[in-house]
């Protein structure tokens, strides 16, 4: 026996467990579990235990996946909005600027680790504190299901400028040009059809799963060799699959690996660097700017005529330092620009500014509704098409949720009642295939605390039905239904019994759960054409 793979193994059994019991304990608290996971890294460094090369190739292997998720549901047309690429642009102009200023400034007087920066050094640390977690930013999102939403989509696509300003970065800072093989990348764009014809054709099972993982890897691996950032490899071939229908079912087939994968990420953060007392001091010092990056990501949105609901909504997300900064870090570490106390800092103000988020978004429309006068007063007369007040047209009935239950919901409901009945969807795209079909589908947020105000004040919705795509999405409209005094029925969809329990506490009137009712709705639908054929 080979006890060497025994003591490897035991060793992967620890941090599994300490990460499974850390992420238990963080839910208990209503906190995301990967702030139990970031404390479970940073216990573990505390251990003297090393993060070592398997738990590494997981963290690089969950943040490739996700990446390669992130492209499945990406639409290309709002990364050229004013409201994502002058955003973002803005956004990294002014945190630099003001960030650097205050580094520079405590570099000047002497303090701390902060003694012996220069300008340059101080706009390198500020430029790597003004990103924005990727990995945060969509596994909330995702977790909400709100990935899909117009605030979802803001906060994702400027997450993807960032990630395009990070890979410039990369090349020009470590002096890493991409080959002249680079330019056959661009052969990928003719093959996408190939591709398309290999996705339609591997069905619904492991083979659905293989190939994702073969286009991620795989796309990575091609821009690796092509001297391009590999992650970036992952978030093309994304994209390139991501307008046929079975890129939303490849993304869930591959959720629960890439979540996986992604536990190892959230321990080799806290693992990264040894911790001391000074870098303690100062990286909890940095935290609160976040809260400026937050005010500054608020106003231009805003300013590029965003409802102040969506702007504060997409903020929320993005109140969070990023993972990149990491990197950005090691550069400066590696040459020997910055002393390696400040891998550690970072590392503490990111793990950090995750605690502070979470609860932040897990609350983001009470934060909102409780407010709102006070947000409103920021955003502008004129503002987006597909960021108005939904007007539901006079409807007594409103199906949430137009995938393949809310839409059979919505068939069935006009067949019984007509034009009473009105469809509510997230994404644009979606709807719009709706109505060309002639389906009476609108763009809306039922989580809006402003719609729900303007339900009540008219008194036309009598029924709302919710085929939201998870637990949390349903839950969140239930909550703003009783906040806004709403006295209808409530019906809602759930896929196991303890999620039937907790919808009706939160208040539905109905529960519909798909497995069981699926069942006995099968059974009546044979019995029933049995009759008719006797």
């Amino acid at each position: 026996m080979d006890f060497h793979w025994v003591t490897i193994a035991l060793g992967d059994v620890s941090w599994i467990a300490l990460a499974f019991g850390m992420g238990f304990l963080a839910s208990l608290v209503k906190l995301p579990p990967l702030v139990g996971f970031l404390a479970a890294g940073f216990i573990l460094n505390y251990l003297g235990i090393d993060s070592g090369s398997t738990l590494q190739k997981l963290a690089d292997l969950g943040i490739t996946l996700m990446l390669f998720t992130v492209g499945l549901k990406l639409n290309l047309k709002m990364l050229i909005r004013p409201q994502i690429w002058a955003v973002t642009a803005l956004h990294i102009s002014l945190v630099i600027a003001i960030f650097g200023a205050v580094i520079f400034s405590m570099a000047l007087l002497g303090i701390s680790l902060f003694a012996g920066l220069d300008l340059k050094l101080s706009l390198m640390i500020a430029f790597a504190l003004s990103f924005s977690s990727t990995v945060f930013v969509v596994k909330s999102l995702e977790d909400s299901g709100e990935m899909k939403s117009l605030h979802g989509r803001i906060a994702i696509g400027i997450l993807v400028m960032q990630d395009i300003a990070a890979v410039i970065f990369l090349a020009a800072s470590t002096g890493k040009v991409p080959s002249y093989w680079a330019i056959l990348l661009f052969l990928l764009i003719p093959l996408r059809k190939y591709l398309i014809q290999l996705l339609k054709k591997t069905g619904h099972g492991e083979l659905l799963i293989l190939f994702g993982l073969v286009l991620a890897l795989g796309g990575a691996e091609l821009f690796e060799l092509a001297g391009v950032k590999g992650d970036l490899g992952a978030l093309i071939m994304g994209v390139l699959i991501s307008s046929h229908r079975k890129a939303s079912e490849m993304a869930k087939s591959m959720l629960g690996f890439k979540d996986l994968f992604l536990v190892g990420f959230f321990l080799s953060i806290g693992m990264s660097a040894q911790l001391t007392v000074e870098s303690l001091f100062i990286g909890i010092l940095l935290v609160p700017f976040v809260l400026l990056k937050s005010a500054l990501f608020f106003g231009l949105m805003t300013r590029f005529k965003l409802r102040a609901r969506t702007s504060l909504l997409a903020t929320l997300n993005l109140t969070n330092y990023s993972e990149f900064g990491l990197i950005v870090i090691a550069i400066g570490v590696s040459s020997g620009m910055l002393p390696s106390d400040w891998l550690a800092i970072v590392a503490i103000t990111l793990s950090l500014s995750f605690v502070l988020a979470a609860p932040l978004v897990s609350n983001d429309d009470i934060i909102y509704s409780r407010h709102r006068e006070r947000w409103t007063r920021f955003q502008t007369e004129k503002r987006l098409p597909d960021d108005v007040l939904l007007d539901t047209l006079g409807a007594r009935i409103a199906v949430f949720g137009m995938g393949r239950v809310g839409t059979g919901a919505y068939d069935k409901m006009r067949e019984l009642y007509g034009d009473t009945v009105v469809g509510i969807d997230f994404e644009s795209d979606e709807v719009l295939k709706h109505q060309q079909r002639g389906r009476k589908v609108l763009h809306g947020d039922p989580s809006d605390a402003d719609f729900w105000d303007m339900v009540d004040s008219d008194h036309s919705i009598e029924l709302v039905m919710l085929a939201l795509p998870n637990l949390q999405a349903n839950l969140d409209t239930l909550k703003q239904l009783r906040e806004s005094a709403y006295s209808g029925r409530t019906a809602a969809t759930a896929r196991y019994p303890d999620e039937v329990r907790q919808l009706r506490e939160a208040g539905a009137t109905r529960v519909f759960n798909i497995y069981t009712e699926a069942g006995a709705g099968f059974a009546n639908h044979v019995e029933s054409h049995h009759l008719a054929d006797e």
